[in-house]
């Protein structure tokens, strides 16, 4: 697979994204206010998760005794709420174990990749692709855990009175209520699903 720098760990991305909010500005090629301002809220919920998430033992044990490489790739950006609530998650998978190379990369970056991991006919992020150490494509996971999709899927088909203000506060309100159950539930249920 060809990928363009940049290419982070999660740790990387992080910093990276903390050096964003310090200069007053995003990832991507979009530079505006309110992609700024949703890129330094995504900071905080990236550093309050580092702090709080702890794996269910089910999936660190299952990590921990994986027998073959994967290379998981993140495609998102610095300003993707979603992101910042499953990156972290995700980040806290890969450094369980030694057989996860987690690499993060940018959607503007890397157009020719997201064309070929749309949601729904949409560019949406964060997108993980996992493959094998050969280069063959295991699976793949995203833009959200599938509840919060769910939301997304109900909210576009009928917005009933809710701007997009509103739908954001829901959609965050769920995943604070999750606190990232359903996100490390579907990461169990893929690996112990994989031939691999």
């Amino acid at each position: 697979m060809t990928v363009n720098k940049p290419v982070f760990s999660y740790i990387e991305f992080y910093e990276w994204t903390l050096q964003l909010v310090n200069n007053k500005q995003t990832s991507g090629d979009k530079q505006t206010e309110s992609l700024v301002k949703f890129t330094e809220l995504n900071a905080s919920r990236m550093k309050r998760l580092n702090k709080t998430t702890k794996l269910i033992p089910e999936l660190e044990n299952l990590v921990t005794e994986l027998k073959k490489k994967q290379v998981w790739y993140v495609i998102t950006e610095a300003w993707c709420g979603d992101s910042a609530q499953n990156l972290p998650v995700i980040g806290e998978i890969a450094s369980a174990g030694d057989k996860i190379d987690l690499r993060v990369i940018l959607r503007d970056k890397n157009p020719e990749l997201i064309e070929k991991y749309h949601t729904n006919g949409s560019k949406s992020i964060p997108k993980l692709v996992a493959f094998s150490e050969e280069g063959v494509e295991l699976f793949t996971w995203g833009p959200r855990p599938e509840p919060a999709q769910e939301l997304v899927m109900d909210w576009k088909e009928n917005p009933n009175g809710r701007d997009f203000e509103d739908f954001e506060r829901e959609l965050h309100t769920w995943y604070a209520k999750d606190k990232t159950h359903t996100v490390q539930k579907e990461f169990l249920d893929i690996l112990n699903s994989l031939k691999y």
